[in-house]
């Protein structure tokens, strides 16, 4: 039973709201100054070195970057522009261009949260002078973002291949149609509730073809990025680490030479962004990592495993009862966190019946999306309820249907590998 007390600990740490990485880090060192002394505590620090030293890794802080660029290159406000003149016209159009803002801007930011602050800030003001209410304009926001990192290059995409060793470039490929279905019910909802409220378009009348054009011009170098990239690795161009530099000199190119909105004097408060991005992701990998030391060491993995399949031997049951799993965990702990702590311990039972690795990873970084959206500790709930000075009571009670069109996609999602599966198995 001793064996146990780290979770225990680990979950305690966690209510009294203790930073995660310091959370996983004190319940794996407690195991090994107090339960089980054989291993030198050198060997622990070298698992902690260990753990960094990964080519692969390499690709977070690039990719953190790209996003932190973008917001100084002009790539954002284009991108708005184009989306605005796409679906501007319809009721609630602002509400629908934040979505397909996200939706547009996954495959280049990645970041679910950066998403979140860059929309809160530039277009949430915008949606409460049109009319709309400040709880639902939250709601959206946070909402929509969720659909970031499920496009390529979205961290969680390499996170969760490193985790199950399955190639990054599937995990890249599969998530394209997930993000389209979670973009396409977002909007579904927004639609039926826009019209209920009467929310006014952004514009009084479509954009002609001529001015689409051109909006769709000038927002092409930020849309191929992401196309780039997978096309690179899926030709054996470059790695995925590799990617990651490629796509910032990309985007500084861009910034430089196209928009012309990126200036040198930007690059200080870049990289000031990129360390503090970059530090707090790793250090979480750090903690997540030393804390899977002590699970492999005591086969808790294989236990969780048998557990599971010990409940059932339905595929279907099974992922339902994770499904759940996740869905409870990403109410209390933060989404990167739970996958990085959750996936070595669900994946062999997965595996054991016939779940393909690809599929497993969309569902639970789908899941883990939906949980940073989900009170009471949503990571971008807070985010976006912090800046916008919206109460969560307020919050919850708008992002409730939006929640349960995400869920929707969710189930259908598990439920229907092929779909998923579709791009990977064509690349």
């Amino acid at each position: 039973m001793d064996i146990y007390i780290p979770i225990i600990l680990l979950f305690v740490l966690f209510l009294l709201n203790i930073p995660i990485a310091f959370s996983l880090i004190a319940s794996s060192m407690f195991y090994f100054l107090f339960i089980n002394d054989s291993i030198p505590v050198s060997l622990v620090m070298q698992r902690f070195i260990s753990t960094v030293s990964s080519f692969p890794l390499l690709a977070i802080p690039f990719f953190i970057m790209v996003g932190s660029i973008m917001n100084y290159a002009g790539i954002s406000r284009n991108l708005l522009a184009f989306a605005d003149s796409l679906i501007g016209h319809k009721v609630g159009g602002l509400a629908h261009v934040n979505v397909l803002l996200s939706t547009l801007m996954g495959g280049i930011s990645g970041s679910a949260n950066a998403d979140a602050a860059m929309q809160s800030k530039i277009l949430a003001p915008e949606m409460t002078k049109r009319g709309y209410d400040l709880p639902f304009t939250a709601a959206v926001t946070a909402a929509s973002s969720s659909i970031s990192p499920v496009i390529p290059p979205g961290i969680n995409l390499i996170i969760f291949a490193l985790l199950a060793n399955v190639s990054v470039h599937s995990m890249f490929i599969a998530g394209y149609v997930p993000a389209f279905m979670m973009a396409a019910a977002l909007m579904i909802t927004i639609a039926f509730i826009s019209k209920k409220r009467k929310y006014k378009p952004s514009r009084e009348h479509p954009a002609s073809a001529k001015e689409r054009l051109g909006y769709f011009g000038k927002a092409i170098p930020a849309l191929l990025i992401p196309f780039g990239i997978i096309l690179g690795m899926r030709f054996g161009l470059f790695t995925p680490t590799e990617a990651g530099a490629i796509a910032v000199l990309l985007c500084t190119i861009i910034g430089f030479a196209i928009y012309r909105e990126l200036k040198i004097h930007h690059f200080a408060a870049i990289l000031r962004e990129t360390i503090q991005g970059t530090s707090s992701v790793m250090f979480i990998i750090i903690g997540a990592m030393v804390f899977g030391y002590y699970m492999t060491l005591e086969q808790i993995p294989q236990d969780v495993a048998s557990m599971l399949i010990g409940l059932t031997d339905n595929k279907a049951v099974l992922l339902l009862i994770i499904n759940i799993l996740l869905i409870i965990v990403g109410m209390f702990i933060e989404g990167g966190a739970a996958m990085i702590i959750l996936t070595p311990l669900l994946l062999p039972a997965v595996l054991n019946l016939g779940v393909n690795p690809v599929h497993f990873g969309i569902i639970v970084i789908v899941n883990i999306m939906i949980g940073g959206v989900t009170p009471p500790f949503g990571s971008m709930m807070f985010t976006v309820c912090s800046i916008l000075r919206v109460r969560m009571v307020d919050f919850v009670r708008e992002v409730a249907p939006l929640l349960a069109a995400l869920l929707t996609v969710l189930m259908i999602l598990t439920y229907w590998e092929g779909l998923v599966m579709f791009l990977p198995n064509l690349f």
